[in-house]
């Protein structure tokens, strides 16, 4: 499937949109001051060391702690085995209070960008990312991305170990070197390897916490990691950027620089495909399926819920027909929701029941065909017994929402707020506490104009009632900037 590539540049934000068919597919933005961090290489310093976790926590210079476990404390295995932290098993680990002590100086890498709450995720396994390698330099093991067929993987391997030679350090060849010449990987090899002895160069020479390799912008990781071979043209609105993202690509990406093309048209390069319609869609919890049916898509902390409805759709002859139907759409919708939004983590998607037997494995059948279309790792199960399919997937960066959005100051990311009534009520037993404790001359509230009018008008024999009671008169003020749920309450 074709597909193109849209760069809308600015000096404060870049913003790139993979489109195929016409439909946005993948969304990346990058902040020039909220940059990710993942793949960046710090010397950083331990500042606490948790054995009953199995974690530490490492000061890299931001403004949370990042966090190490111990299952990404890289330790070399005997007969070239890739070392535990590539096989992602803590199994045989020495535990940490044994490898790492409070106010060691350490080099680590971010696998994962702080999300929420969470600081950095850490690796002291160093990997840098070259146009068509992966140099693990730590390691000696040599080996080639799975996404290759088996039967080229063995010869690709042979290359490579002629071409590493006995300097020494691990590769992996990436999706994207399958086809490489000999003396295009050897360019690939010498540059990844100056790039390690200048961190280790830096690490010698600064104090941490440190910065000590800054991995590509998204405008190079374009060229980098999102071109693929169905890639038709990367069109970039910015003449200053596209020229120097030409020279970059020249450089050490010949082949996904000859796909650049510089936009010239008056129209926002954006508003050819409807890209910011799709953010404000990506935005919201409802999806619109084209039958009728619709997705609800709810973000926690901990999770990810999806649940599929009919809605309106009434397509069918049967009802059996039309849930199969909605839930074969939903499948596909679903998969790009979570391209589109980069949702990651556990996610739990609640199709609509089906009776037959058939018709659920065509549904899995296809959900999982779509989930492989995603470069971003996924693993997803069967129907459970409440009829849910659970699945993950890597989170590497913050969602979209989580990037474009904050929780609103009125709810705190409830998503409800207090009705005025609620709020009267409260505001009535709040002065009865206070005249309980105090002797003013006079009580003034101070609320939203929804709870002001409602004392005025269905509540105002309570608070008349109320007034008698405690023998002191009690005055309104509307306050047209406080929210539903906020009021004072003042002495006078």
């Amino acid at each position: 499937m074709q597909q193109d590539i849209l760069v809308n540049w600015s000096p404060q934000e870049t913003r790139v949109a993979i489109v195929e068919s016409g439909a946005v597919q993948e969304l990346h933005v990058e902040r020039t001051l909220e940059r990710g961090l993942v793949g960046n290489v710090y010397l950083g310093k331990v500042a606490r060391v948790l054995p009953g976790m199995q974690s530490a926590f490492i000061d890299i210079g931001l403004e949370r702690a990042a966090f190490l476990h111990v299952a990404d404390v890289w330790q070399r295995q005997p007969d070239g085995e890739p070392p535990a932290a590539v096989r992602g098993t803590a199994a045989q680990q020495v535990p940490i209070e044994k490898q790492v002590f409070e106010g060691q100086a350490l080099m680590v890498q971010v696998i994962k960008d702080p999300i929420g709450t969470k600081g950095a995720r850490l690796s002291t396994q160093i990997s840098i990312a070259g146009r068509l390698l992966v140099f693990l330099p730590q390691d000696d093991h040599v080996g080639v991305s799975q996404k290759i067929p088996s039967d080229q993987r063995d010869a690709l391997r042979r290359r490579l170990n002629k071409l590493v030679g006995e300097a020494g350090g691990g590769f992996i060849l990436r999706t994207n070197g399958e086809d490489a010449s000999d003396a295009e990987l050897a360019e690939d090899i010498a540059y990844l390897r100056k790039t390690w002895a200048r961190i280790r160069e830096s690490a010698t020479r600064v104090p941490p916490p440190a910065l000590l390799h800054q991995d590509l912008n998204l405008l190079q990781r374009v060229l980098r990691d999102l071109v693929t071979d169905q890639t038709t043209a990367i069109r970039i609105d910015s003449r200053e950027q596209f020229a120097l993202l030409q020279a970059f690509g020249q450089e050490f990406m010949p082949a996904a620089a000859a796909k650049l093309q510089l936009y010239k048209g008056e129209r926002p390069i954006f508003d050819l495909y409807s890209v910011d319609d799709e953010i404000a869609k990506a935005l919201g919890r409802r999806v619109e399926l084209k039958s009728g049916g619709y997705l609800i898509v709810d973000q926690t902390e901990a999770l990810t819920t999806i649940d599929v409805n009919t809605g309106g759709y009434v397509g069918s002859r049967n009802f059996d027909e039309t849930i199969f139907k909605t839930n074969l759409e939903a499948a596909q919708a679903i998969a790009r929701q979570l391209r589109l939004r980069n949702l990651g983590g556990i996610i739990i998607v609640d199709f609509i029941d089906m009776q037959r037997e058939d018709h659920r494995e065509a549904v899995l059948a296809e959900f999982r065909k779509q989930l492989a279309r995603d470069r971003v790792k996924t693993m997803s199960g069967g129907f459970s017994q409440l009829g849910l399919v659970e699945m993950t997937r890597k989170r590497t960066r913050e969602s979209l929402a989580h990037l474009l959005c904050e929780p609103c100051p009125l709810c705190q990311g409830k998503g409800t707020v207090r009705t005025p009534r609620t709020v009267a009520y409260d505001i009535l037993r709040e002065i009865l506490r206070e005249a309980r404790q105090f002797n003013p001359r006079e009580y003034r509230v101070i609320a939203a104009p929804k709870v002001i009018e409602l004392f005025l008008d269905e509540e105002s024999q309570h608070l008349a009632g109320l007034s008698d009671f405690i023998g002191k008169p009690i005055s309104l003020q509307a306050e047209s900037a406080m929210g539903q749920e906020q009021y004072d309450i003042v002495l006078l």
